[in-house]
Formats: structure tokens, sequence, C-alpha cells
């Protein structure tokens, strides 16, 4: 494809940019792939594109039932960190941080990741010890982060008060290279170099049955016909367990809404992104100026991609507090996506009891900010069979006992 540049933008404007390509092509299904990857989200799309480039399998079909980003890569905050306490989830986020900083160039597509900072507050003394804690856990794992007083906080984020008779401010972890990224952008990006590989990102393609025989993988049926395949990576988020039931295996995840919303756009008054875990709100300002602001998921198991009065209320109620300039502003949008989360919280990056068969799913809430990291173990495991960033997130772990609590660790409840 041609190569986007300030060059070729000169160039199409002299042309009444007539002259630019489509960004991936419309590609038709084949009979047969080395590799499927079922879902073109972010996660699908990164496998599909480290596959390539890492490994040199392009024979890859990336199917999609709807349409290419739609589904969560669509519907999140955008924020990226890598401040985990856990050695394994510190070392995939932390990859997938060092990705995002080289991405626009990786890929010729601006993906505007900006590494503004993000800061997690501590809103109670337990809050304090345990950021500190992760801060040294941090500094032994190579991630950069370190504990901060009220002062500086206040310093990096003017509009907060830090003084609230509830929610004091008591000091945060600040991690100074996260931020946030485009998520639209992460999934047209990844979309573009994987079709420019010779792959085919194949929309409206539904997957209805998946085929095996003697315990390996043959292939998949669709609502386009049966397509063969040695390999077969599930990476459907909240849908995953519907898939995981065509091919005879149960996986221990639920799937539930969590929602978000954003302000009319305002002036520029924030430019960190801050995380308030204690009255369960984080909130970073758009490069458009809106407000975006997020939450906890919903009290229940369901597959709603709406928004709802309940999540309004309880959300900004908790951030008015701390930012009372919430208090006058106006909702502009509001949305939801199903999230997929596994008892101690953590992904799952495995083979299955189907040969061939490989999933990623159990994001939880800390799906985009994983892409890039999600997608180069996904490819590692399924060329080479093992990743060491996968290793501790397999099926087997919820056999033995070997869980990764990411919930305490992360100071908040998913």
């Amino acid at each position: 494809m041609k190569k986007y540049s300030a060059f070729a933008v000169a160039r199409e404007a002299l042309r009444h940019h007539t002259g630019w390509q489509r960004a991936w092509r419309d590609a038709q299904p084949k009979k047969r792939y080395d590799v499927i990857i079922v879902g073109a989200g972010g996660h699908g799309l990164a496998t599909a594109y480290y596959l390539g480039k890492n490994f040199g399998i392009t024979n890859v079909a990336i199917l999609e039932k709807g349409w290419l980003g739609g589904g969560n890569t669509g519907r999140n905050t955008t924020i990226i960190r890598s401040n985990y306490l856990q050695d394994p989830s510190a070392a995939i986020y932390e990859k997938a941080r060092s990705l995002y900083e080289t991405m626009s160039q990786d890929l010729n597509y601006n993906v505007m990741f900006s590494p503004r900072g993000v800061i997690m507050l501590a809103q109670t003394h337990h809050e304090v010890r345990g950021y500190q804690r992760t801060a040294h856990a941090n500094a032994l794992q190579g991630v950069q982060t370190e504990f901060i007083g009220p002062e500086k906080v206040k310093e990096l984020v003017p509009i907060i008060n830090i003084d609230g008779p509830r929610y004091p401010v008591l000091g945060g972890l600040w991690q100074r290279r996260g931020g946030t990224a485009r998520h639209d952008a992460v999934a047209w990006g990844y979309a573009r170099a994987c079709s420019d590989m010779g792959m085919d990102v194949i929309q409206k393609c539904e997957v209805i049955g998946i085929r095996q025989e003697n315990g390996k993988v043959t292939g998949v049926s669709t609502n386009r016909g049966d397509i063969d395949c040695d390999k077969l990576g599930m990476v459907v988020a909240g849908h995953s367990g519907h898939l995981a039931d065509m091919a005879g295996f149960r996986l221990p995840i639920e799937s539930v809404a969590l929602q978000a919303l954003v302000s009319e756009p305002i002036k520029p008054c924030m430019d960190v992104v801050v995380m308030a875990n204690t009255v369960h709100g984080y909130m970073s300002q758009s490069d458009k100026g809106e407000m975006v602001i997020g939450g906890g998921t919903d009290g229940y198991n369901n597959y709603t991609q709406r928004g709802s009065f309940h999540h309004i209320e309880e959300t900004v109620r908790a951030l008015v507090e701390t930012f009372p300039m919430v208090s006058r502003l106006k909702m502009l949008r509001q949305w939801g996506g199903i999230v997929d989360v596994t008892g101690d919280r953590s992904p799952i990056l495995s083979k299955t009891p189907v040969e061939g068969v490989f999933v990623n799913c159990g994001w939880g809430t800390g799906g985009f900010k994983a892409i890039p990291g999600s997608g180069w173990a996904m490819a590692e495991l399924m060329a080479k069979g093992r990743s060491p960033l996968t290793d501790a997130f397999g099926l087997n772990r919820f056999q033995e006992g070997r869980f990764i609590d990411e919930s305490v660790a992360a100071g908040v409840a998913h």
C-alpha cells in the first residue's frame, strides 16, 4: 500500500484527494487458511499483525461478525498504563505500553498516542499503603512509576479538590509514560497493515460452528460457508464463552457491561488521566475537549451495549466531590461495552483442550491498554506453542490454584 506522509497529503490535495487507496481490502473468504483469527477488534488484529511481522505467517483470515473495531475496541476510555502489582501482569502491560510508543511509526498510521501520564488517586490510608507497595514492585519490574503526595497531585491537576470531606486526596501512583491513544485508529492501523501483508480482513462473517476431527481443529463454519484452517485463535472478548461452547469446552468467565460517557466539549483543563478507585470513577480530556468519564462494571451479567441512568448517577456523583466542575457539564453521549471477567480478574491467553485452538479473553476492563502486548504474546503462542508472556495466563491456572489476583493488586474491584 502507498505510504502515508506529509508529502502524500500535499500531493493528494493537488489531486483533489482522488488518489487515496482503501485502507484495507474488502476480502472474500477463501476455502483454506493457515490461521483463522475470530474477532477483528484490537486484540485479534494485533495477533494477526504480529503473526505476519514476527513469524512470517501471512496466510491468515480475520473474521468479524459485525464491523471492524465495532466491539470493545471502539467502546472504551482509551487509557494506557502498566502499573500493575503482579509480575506477569506488569510484564505484558509494560510490553504493550512500550509498543504503543512506536506504534504510529511501525504501522505508518497515526494512532494519536499521547503519553500524558496517569495518576491513580490514593483517597484512603489503605490505598496509600497499597500504591506505595505497587511503586516498589514496579521498580523491581522495571516499570517507571512513583508515589506522589497531594501537593504534587494538585500541581498536575489544578481542577482537582484535594480536601474533600469524604474523599480527600492523600497522594497518588503516578506513571509519567502512561496516557491515551485513539481507539479506532489502533484498529484501523492494524487492519491496514494486515491487509498490506496479504491477510484477509472479512467483515459480516459470523462463525456459527467450529469443526474438528480426532480432537484437532479443521476449520470453522460461517454464515458465508465453511473455511478450513490449521490453527484457530478465538479473540472475541465477551462472546468467548459462546465460541468455546461451539468447540466443546467451557471458559471460567462472565460477561458484563461496562459503561462510559463524555461531556460536552470544553476548553483544555486537564492534561493527565486521573483514576479515583475509591469513588470508582476515572476521567481524562479528549483532543476535542470532551471529558471522558468511566466507572465500574454493571452488577449483573448482560450483553447490552448501551448506557443507563443508574451509571450516570453512580459515576458522576462519585466524581463531583473530587472534581466539582463536573457538576456544571452536560452529557454529550453515553455507551457500553461487553467485558469478559475471570475469577482472578486477569486474562486468559492459552492453548485449549482442542488441538490447534487458542483463546485470548478475560481482559475485563483492561483490554485496550493491552492490545499490542496481547497481540505480540498471542502470536508467539500460536506460532511457537509457547510465549514467556503467556505462561502465567494459561487455563490450567484455575485447576492448579495459581491465581493472578489483580482485583486486589489494582485497588479496584474488576
